[in-house]
């Protein structure tokens, strides 16, 4: 048995003090100091003060560390997990994006494969972020393989997909949406140049209760043309958002946090390659990306994906928009948790769950990063591209 005395405990609905965790490799329960004496620990940690919360779990992530899920390379994925691990990350969906089927179906099979190891964050599943997207709001993704949905192309690897994003515009009918939610596949509008109706009738006929990354790759919200944006505040659709201040700027997380209900909100990353790598030159979905602090384009100017870590994710939302630490933590544990279906078994700090926690200090620094009871976060891994 473990336990982690002396720390302020991110509860779903508050902060706990005078308490100790205590642990397995599942939650065996919060005791009160004064009858901590009476539990039998082999190991004691000392958070001296910092919070313990559950470990974050970050549902798109197309790399770090000079790594990227689309790699044709064994060591990637272990790259990732474990430089995730080092942001508090305890689990995470691997996200590809639009290349052709033999490279993603590669990348499918060592998603499946990496999902048996223990090693630094669990991989849950992956994200498929494309090849079924609009052309007019690809973003940095490459044109050349965008394609129609087609729930043959991915049926093979329906264990795995956890979450595929879509432009609705694009569909013939919803035979693919509905072929994906028999299969337990969250359906998500992104990359989508679809208009405010049509998107109100994907969420509300349909059942995509899911944005990828919103406000980029969709129209601008327009007030006479509100387009995906304004559907997706005007529902009670699950947002994502990538908070590093460039994709969203911190008015724009304000209105976020104004429109949406906290329990359908989720803070995301959508890091590259070229995350913990500093400035210079990277890759993306095979083109060239140029970084410079927060800021990743294209040779056009593109935004590309961000070198975002989700402790400052969660950090700059928090100071963006005023919301109380509970309240902000929920959004990259219990909604997530609770969106795969994963709610009894994550995201939470409860008795049975597993043993996910990360502990860090009032500016959301990570001290140490927990899965399944044991510590993960060590030296960050990094492939050199």
């Amino acid at each position: 048995m473990k336990a982690i005395t002396n720390s302020r405990i991110v509860l779903t609905d508050r902060i706990l003090t005078g308490y100790v965790l205590v642990y397995g490799e599942k939650i065996e329960g919060i005791v009160p100091e004064k009858l901590f004496r009476s539990v039998e620990c082999d190991e004691v940690l000392d958070a001296d003060g910092r919070y313990t919360a559950p470990g974050f779990i970050n549902i798109h992530i197309h790399g770090c560390g000079g790594a990227d899920t689309m790699d044709d390379d064994p060591q990637a994925l272990s790259v990732i997990r474990q430089s995730q691990a080092e942001t508090g990350v305890t689990a995470f969906l691997p996200t590809t994006m639009t290349y052709d089927f033999p490279k993603i179906y590669r990348s499918f099979e060592r998603i499946r494969q990496a999902m048996k190891a223990d090693e630094g964050a669990q991989i849950l599943g992956c994200h498929m972020e494309g090849p079924f997207i609009s052309e007019a709001r690809k973003g940095a993704q490459a044109a050349t393989n965008i394609v129609k949905a087609d729930f043959a192309k991915i049926e093979a690897y329906k264990d795995i997909i956890r979450i595929v994003t879509i432009a609705p515009e694009q569909l013939d009918n919803y035979d693919f949406v509905e072929a994906c939610q028999k299969n337990h596949i969250i359906v998500s509008i992104g990359h989508s140049s679809a208009d405010y109706l049509t998107a109100v009738k994907a969420i509300t006929l349909h059942g995509i209760q899911h944005i990828t990354h919103l406000f980029n790759g969709m129209d601008p919200f327009h007030h006479r043309a509100p387009g995906v944006v304004g559907a997706a505040l005007d529902t009670t659709a699950n947002c994502e958002i990538i908070t590093d201040n460039v994709h969203s700027q911190p008015m724009a997380q304000r209105l976020v946090y104004k429109c949406k209900k906290p329990e359908n909100i989720i803070l995301i990353t959508d890091s590259m390659r070229a995350c913990f790598l500093g400035d210079g030159v990277s890759e993306l979905g095979g083109q060239k990306v140029n970084v410079k602090g927060q800021v990743a384009t294209l040779a056009d100017g593109t935004i590309a994906g961000s070198v975002l870590t989700m402790d400052r994710a969660v950090a700059n939302f928090r100071k963006n928009t005023g919301a109380a630490l509970a309240e902000v933590v929920r959004m990259v544990t219990v909604n997530p948790a609770k969106e795969l279906r994963l709610y009894d078994e994550m995201g939470s700090i409860e008795k049975g769950k597993l043993a996910n926690f990360v502990i860090f200090d009032d500016d959301i620094h990570i001290f140490k990063t927990i899965v399944k009871g044991q510590t993960v976060n060590g030296k960050k891994q990094t492939i050199e591209k």
